[in-house]
């Protein structure tokens, strides 16, 4: 397992253990995060929005066309702004810093 530092809506840091070989998403779900995760992780919704910290965003890999489209319907959109179910979560992100995006 690898760790996953968590800032929520309210700016509390808190540390999650996150399982290899499943989504960004899908760990921060099993943890109680304050994601809805509406779609189930089919890249529909936005409801998994995540902030990845500046000095993490090149490691997460690039958003497809899809995630493109859905997160540019958002208000809250930044330049490291992900859907947290198109980021699958490897050992090379141990330590990913991410923040929860604002509920729209």
């Amino acid at each position: 397992m690898a760790k996953i530092i968590i800032t929520n809506r309210d700016g509390e840091k808190s540390e999650i253990k996150g399982e290899i070989g499943i989504s960004l998403m899908e760990n921060l779900r099993d943890n109680d995060y304050e994601l809805e995760a509406i779609c189930g992780g089919q890249c529909s919704c936005a409801t998994c929005h995540v902030y990845i910290s500046d000095n993490w965003i090149a490691r997460t890999g690039e958003r497809s066309d899809e995630e493109n489209e859905l997160l540019e319907e958002l208000e809250c959109m930044k330049e490291g702004s992900r859907l947290s179910c198109q980021v699958p979560f490897t050992a090379e992100l141990d330590g990913l810093e991410i923040t929860v995006a604002e509920d729209e």
